[in-house]
């Protein structure tokens, strides 16, 4: 019996399984893809936002954080339209920013731990329709009993059970590779948060001081 033919004779609960797959594996590239792209070098970015701010070209530096991608030209483009408010509201609105794009990253990561959480059940349930066809066969055939009267059932619940555990454990490594990205993100966010509050807090009592 070749795997097409196995494929064929599993049932309905092995397509689910292996349509389940593919939509973590989809989701999966959309998300690192998406992440890839925000991962850009923060210090580098601050920086380069900073000194045009210090040449007064402020509307330039929005421009820039507005054509960046990813979560820390957000949080600064934040920080720059609030630079002439108190800290605590300064704080505030980069804090709103950043739980803001952290939903953003997290957007569909949960549909890849879902489809590893039911595809071992959606197994079990294939593996009990088997069990269940093999034991009506049983009773159907009986006294005469061959071996393929048992087989074929035996194999529909071994399959699914496979498959479910197959399409399982690369979803936990996929959900765990996405949540590790995210993770390093939001350690750049938090350091560009303190980065940038300081600057800006320590620019705009200077220029309270000279004027």
């Amino acid at each position: 019996m070749n795997t097409f033919h196995w494929f064929r004779e599993s049932g309905p609960v092995l397509w689910i399984i292996l349509a389940c797959g593919v939509a973590a594996v989809g989701v999966f590239l959309e998300r690192m893809l998406h992440l890839r792209r925000a991962a850009i070098s923060h210090r580098d970015f601050l920086q380069g936002v900073c000194n045009v701010i210090d040449r007064g070209n402020v509307e330039e530096a929005l421009q820039i954080c507005e054509e960046a991608p990813g979560p820390v030209p957000a949080l600064i483009r934040a920080a720059i339209l609030h630079r002439h408010e108190a800290r605590h509201v300064l704080v505030e609105a980069i804090g709103n920013v950043g739980r803001a794009e952290i939903a953003r990253m997290e957007r569909r990561v949960a549909v890849i731990a879902t489809i590893g959480q039911i595809a071992p059940l959606l197994g079990l349930i294939g593996t009990v329709f088997g069990m269940i066809e093999t034991v009506m066969v049983l009773r159907d055939q009986q006294p005469l009993i061959y071996a393929v009267h048992i087989t074929d059932g035996l194999l529909r619940a071994l399959i699914t059970a496979a498959a479910g555990l197959i399409v399982a454990v690369p979803c936990f490594l996929m959900h765990n590779l996405l949540l590790v990205q995210i993770d390093r993100l939001v350690l750049d966010m938090e350091s560009v948060e303190t980065e940038i509050t300081a600057y800006l807090t320590a620019r705009h009592q200077a220029e309270k001081a000279a004027s």
